[in-house]
Order: C-alpha cells, then sequence, then structure tokens
C-alpha cells in the first residue's frame, strides 16, 4: 500500500513561516548596528571585531532569560516589552564588571509559530539592543511541535561585552565609609514572578484598576529599566584604580535575590552595606504586592528588587556629584546607606 508522503510542514514545522520572520527581523536589527560588526543576522554565525580603541580588552559575558513573567505575557497578549526584560537581564549584569555590551543573541523557541507574535517579541529586543547600544547580530528561532502548549515560547539570550583590563570592577576598591547609592527600579523587572502570579490570583477581581498612575497590567508588565548608557557615562566621570580609590568602586544588579543577596556578591569579605530603611519610596506597586502577599521587610527586600534596581557603591567624597550626574540623565538616585565593617552580622543590614 501506498503511504502519503509527509512533509516537515505536515509534522508542524513550516520552514516558510520561518523565513518570513527572519526577513520581519532583519530591518528591526539593522537599527542596532554599531562599529564592530562585521556579519550579522543570516549566516551561520554573526562576526564581530572588538574596536581598536580599547588596549588591553576583555570579554564579559552574561546569560539570562525572562522567567515566569511571560506566563502573564501568554495570558494578556502583552508581547511586544518581553524582549526589552531579555536583553536588559543579560546587559545590566555584563555592566557591573564595568563593561560596555557589545553584541546580543536571542533563543525563541515554540511548539508552532506565529510571525506577528515572534516578530512582536524580537521587535522587542532589537529595541532593548537600540537603547544599550548593543547590536543584535544573531539568533536561534526553534519551531518545535508538541514541546510547548498553543500559543507559549519561552525566550533566552545572552549578551558579550568589552572592559578594559586596568578598569574592571569587582569591588576590589570598596572601603568602609563608601556611599550606596540606588537607581530606581521601572517596577518588577524580570523576577519574583511565581510570587506576583500568586498575588494576582489571590487579589482576582480586587485587583487594582492603576498603579503608580499606570493600568494594572501595564505596571506589572513594565520592561527592565535599561541602566547600561547613563552609568557607563558615570564610570567614564567617576573613575576608580587601586592608584586612586575614589569614584564609583562596584555596581550590583538587583536581580533574583533582591537586595539581601546580589549586593553581597561585589563587597570584600568583612564589609557590609548598612542600608536605611525608608530612604528610598515603596511604590504603591511593591506596597500592593507586600500586602497582598503578606511579607515581611526582609522577605520583600530578598524576593523583589522593591524599588531598586541597581545600586552604585561610591567613595563618599564623589557620592554628591555623581548622584547629580546620574539624577541629569534620567535615573531616580537615592543614597540609600554606606559601607562598613561586618563584625558578626549580615552583608546586608537594613534598619
Amino acid at each position: 500500500m501506498t503511504q502519503t508522503p509527509l512533509s516537515y510542514k505536515d509534522a508542524g514545522v513550516d520552514i516558510v513561516a520561518g523565513d518570513a520572520l527572519v526577513e520581519r527581523i532583519k530591518p528591526l536589527a539593522k537599527k542596532t548596528m554599531r562599529e564592530g560588526v562585521l556579519a550579522g543576522i543570516g549566516g551561520f554565525g554573526a562576526l564581530f571585531e572588538v574596536p581598536k580603541r580599547y588596549k588591553e580588552p576583555v570579554l564579559v559575558s552574561g546569560t539570562d532569560g525572562v522567567g515566569t513573567k511571560l506566563k502573564l505575557a501568554f495570558e494578556w497578549g502583552m508581547h511586544d516589552t518581553v524582549g526589552i526584560d531579555l536583553v536588559a537581564m543579560s546587559v545590566n549584569d555584563v555592566l557591573v564588571q564595568g563593561a560596555e555590551p557589545l553584541f546580543f543573541l536571542d533563543y525563541f523557541a515554540c511548539g508552532k509559530l506565529d510571525i506577528d507574535t515572534a516578530a512582536a517579541v524580537v521587535g522587542g529586543i532589537a529595541k532593548g539592543c537600540e537603547l544599550s547600544g548593543c547590536a543584535l547580530i544573531g539568533g536561534e528561532t526553534a519551531e518545535m511541535p508538541g514541546m510547548y502548549p498553543a500559543g507559549e515560547y519561552d525566550l533566552a539570550g545572552f549578551a558579550v561585552g568589552a572592559v578594559e583590563k586596568s578598569k574592571i570592577l569587582a569591588g576590589q576598591n570598596v572601603k568602609a565609609g563608601d556611599v550606596v547609592l540606588g537607581l530606581g527600579s521601572a517596577g518588577v523587572h524580570s523576577n519574583g514572578f511565581s510570587l506576583v502570579r500568586k498575588c494576582i490570583e489571590r487579589a482576582g477581581a480586587n485587583a487594582p484598576a492603576t498603579l503608580d498612575g499606570q493600568p494594572f497590567k501595564q505596571a506589572l508588565m513594565a520592561p527592565t529599566r535599561l541602566y547600561v548608557k547613563n552609568v557607563l557615562a558615570a564610570l567614564a566621570a567617576f573613575p576608580t584604580s587601586p592608584e586612586a580609590p575614589t569614584g564609583i568602586k562596584a555596581l550590583a544588579h538587583i536581580t533574583g535575590g533582591g537586595l539581601l543577596e546580589n549586593i553581597p556578591r561585589v563587597l570584600p569579605e568583612g564589609l557590609a552595606a548598612h542600608l536605611v530603611k525608608g530612604s528610598w519610596p515603596q511604590t504603591e506597586l511593591f506596597a500592593w504586592l507586600q500586602n497582598t502577599a503578606g511579607i515581611d521587610d526582609v522577605e520583600m527586600n530578598r524576593t523583589f528588587n522593591n524599588g531598586i534596581g541597581m545600586v552604585v557603591v561610591v567613595h563618599a567624597a564623589d557620592a554628591q556629584a555623581c548622584a547629580a550626574a546620574l539624577r541629569a540623565a534620567g535615573e531616580q538616585v537615592y543614597a540609600i546607606g554606606t559601607i562598613a565593617p561586618q563584625g558578626d552580622g549580615e552583608q546586608v543590614v537594613v534598619a
């Protein structure tokens, strides 16, 4: 008996749709091009030349996803900003080493490719790259029937940056007396959404219509803030080195683990960050999450960024000028604490 031929499309993979998506992506990626790009989207591998202005370049890489925030994107049909989240989670991590993000690659996986949805997601990725001065030079779209429920997808990506070897930030110059500045977040960013979704479920019809002047859904889905350009400018204006240990000493991206677990990653042994409770405002969004979840301040500062998306540790003599420069660039800046000897306590104390 003659069997009916089976095509790849019959098996659930539409190569034509994939090709159409690539064509949609190309003009978006083109907007992100920068010095160093030799060959981008379309080849088997993207080519990038480290800019010649670097004398002793050290490459810094970071990778991440968006997490369960995607579940809300699926439920609410909000796909245009999760790509910004994807980029921000990696480039902000690269930034804290003092590095300039150079290029980004993404991985988009789904069960059945919806070109409009995928183009919206990649459009967000391109926007995030454009805002952070990072080239989108490649990626992968994987259509895998049976791996994902209808209408769902997963995202991952990675960024590569460069920093002069002599300017790597690793917290080595942090000293007691340094000031801790907090840069305001855009909202929840991309961590803690398993608890966020439980809060939404618990609130049900009693969820507020607005939070901090935004519609409820938009407030929760606000993309992770990109700190790259403003912080790089501050690093250039307030440099530090072992020979002149003033200026900016360390940076911490406040992601999973919140303030309590991320700040210690950039502190030398024997030092602690003493943060002043109430030195930065709690937004309506975080107040609602805390009240709905019924959790204490410690759990808030361990689960969420709680309003601070990036921490800057700076020499006390430069703190005021550094804060002013960052505010002038558009950041919300708060003096939230100081560095002190650790003693027998934790490396981050909020009191």
